[in-house]
C-alpha cells in the first residue's frame, strides 16, 4: 500500500499559498476551505507547510499584529516530504515520529499531493475492513 494508491482515492487537489503573503491570508484560505494546513511555495517549489499549529504558536508569541508577517516567517520549514511510493505505514511513521499531520508529496520533483494522518488512517482502516471481509467470505464458502 503505497502514498500513490492513497492519492488515487482521494485525488491530488493541494491548496498553496505564496510565501510572501500574509499570514492573514493563510489564515483565511484555511477558513474558506476547512482544512488545517497549506502548502507553503517559494520560486515554483514547496518551500514549507503552514498549518493551524504555526499560526496558533506565532499569534500566542507575537500577537495579532503577526498576522502582516510573511508566511514564510511562520511556516514549518523544511517540508517533510514522501514521494509517491512511500508505503503508507512509513508515512504513518514519519507522521508520528516527526509530530506532524500533512505530508505534501513530491514526484520527481513536483508537488503532486497532500496526504493527512487522516487520510492515511481512513485508508488503513478500510484496507483493514475489506481484508475482514475477505477473510469472512473465505471461511463462510469452505
Amino acid at each position: 500500500m503505497t502514498i500513490r494508491k492513497v492519492l488515487s482515492g482521494k485525488g491530488r487537489d493541494v491548496a498553496t499559498i505564496p510565501a510572501n503573503a500574509p499570514l492573514r491570508d493563510a489564515v483565511a484560505e484555511l477558513a474558506r476551505r476547512r482544512i488545517g494546513a497549506l502548502i507553503v511555495i517559494d520560486g515554483g517549489s514547496v518551500a514549507g507547510v503552514i498549518s493551524e499549529r504555526d499560526l496558533v504558536t506565532c499569534l500566542h508569541a507575537q500577537g495579532e499584529s503577526v498576522l502582516d508577517s510573511p508566511v514564510a516567517e511562520a511556516m514549518s520549514s523544511p517540508a517533510v516530504t514522501v514521494d509517491p511510493d512511500t508505503e503508507v505505514l512509513a508515512a504513518l511513521a514519519l507522521i508520528t515520529q516527526r509530530r506532524i499531520r500533512h505530508l505534501p508529496v513530491i514526484d520527481q520533483g513536483q508537488l503532486a499531493g497532500i496526504v493527512s494522518i487522516g487520510d492515511l488512517v481512513k485508508y488503513r482502516i478500510d484496507r483493514i475492513e475489506a481484508e475482514s471481509e475477505a477473510m469472512r467470505a473465505y471461511i463462510q464458502g469452505a
